[in-house]
């Protein structure tokens, strides 16, 4: 998640990369959300839901004093691609609030 787009360029960060692993951004038009803007908000929710999913089933593995090595490594490798989808949101809203937040500062 090194590349980074300025907030003034209104670019919307997307829930997914392509296929070489490179941000997905899309120029949204925010009165009237189009099919990918509401695409993109739908996956957003599922990603996050399989967040929570995922830090449950991790929990559950590190109170469990057998697991073995194989289930602490599931845990872990589903821990980590669900905290890129969250972080991949958190930038994409957080870029967008301060897109919203210069748009409605006439001081600038």
């Amino acid at each position: 998640m090194t590349d980074v787009t300025d907030v003034t360029t209104g670019l919307r960060l997307l829930p997914w990369t392509t296929p070489e692993g490179k941000p997905c951004y899309l120029d949204p038009d925010t009165a009237h959300p189009g099919p990918l803007s509401l695409l993109a908000d739908s996956v957003e929710v599922s990603q996050l839901g399989s967040a929570e999913e995922v830090l449950g089933g991790g929990r559950a593995v590190l109170v469990d004093a057998t697991a073995g090595e194989h289930a602490v490594r599931f845990a872990l490798t589903r821990a980590t691609e669900a905290l890129e989808n969250v972080l991949r949101i958190a930038v994409s809203r957080g870029r967008r609030l301060g897109a919203e937040a210069a748009e409605g500062d006439d001081t600038l």
